[in-house]
């Protein structure tokens, strides 16, 4: 009993003069729009920049002329049959400098016409991408026509039901594969061309080796450094990087 009259005398004062209560301070998030209402904010920048790293291998293999260089180098090793010689690094490697350099043009033509406006905050981001992608599809078409592989365009419009007239009014979703498949042609047909001297020298190889009845040898033990031989005679690596450049129209 002596220990309840003990709280309540505690308790009174606090009934009697309540507390004010302690007010809590309010948190709001607000977006406003700095400057132009059509430019990126710098999240969003960031955000975009982070996507095209991530995406990077893909867009430097389907819009560049990466595909068809690489396709090459590989026929000329199997050609050659070296197996890992040169290696795959340095074949990659190569195929990514001459990238830089076939697409240089490209490249300048969106830094000066794209990129510059939009820092200098000339132009937003809608045309920023605009810009970007039309001198891509400009580079595609003008390969596309050079090779003479717009059926490419054509058949893929025709699979999924679209038509036009000209491959320019083709939409990206058409054209890249096109471009691609027509990529993939090339290096193919580039390739048959590496092989056809290397093949004889198989051939006359084979031939002799059955003829002095050496059918124990393999004929790519003997023919191998005739190959090699054959390839820096006529200077095969200038050769080859000069035709693949200049099979670029730029």
């Amino acid at each position: 009993m002596r220990k309840i009259l003990i709280f309540i005398l505690l308790l009174l004062p606090v009934l009697i003069h309540p507390q004010e209560e302690l007010p809590f301070p309010s948190i709001g998030i607000e977006i406003s729009p700095v400057g132009n209402e059509r430019d990126l904010v710098t999240t969003l920048e960031i955000l975009l920049i982070i996507t095209v790293l991530a995406l990077a291998p893909s867009i430097l293999i389907l819009f560049t002329s990466f595909t068809r260089i690489i396709v090459v180098f590989s026929f000329l090793r199997n050609a050659l049959g070296t197996r890992q010689t040169p290696p795959s690094q340095v074949l990659i490697g190569l195929a990514l400098f001459l990238t830089f350099f076939i697409m240089q043009p490209v490249w300048n033509d969106i830094y000066n016409d794209a990129l510059t406006p939009y820092m200098e905050k000339e132009i937003g981001y809608e045309e920023l991408f605009s810009r970007m992608i039309g001198r891509v599809r400009q580079f595609m078409l003008k390969e596309l026509v050079d090779h003479h592989n717009e059926d490419n365009v054509f058949l893929l419009a025709s699979s999924v039901g679209k038509k036009f007239d000209k491959i320019e009014d083709a939409p990206n979703s058409i054209l890249i594969p096109a471009f691609v498949l027509g990529e993939l042609e090339i290096g193919f047909k580039m390739g048959v061309l590496l092989y056809i001297p290397f093949i004889v020298i198989d051939m006359i190889v084979s031939s002799i080796l059955l003829a002095m009845g050496m059918i124990m040898i393999p004929p790519v033990l003997i023919s191998l450094p005739f190959k090699v031989l054959l390839f820096i005679v006529v200077n095969g690596w200038d050769l080859l990087v000069s035709g693949l450049i200049k099979s670029f129209a730029r």
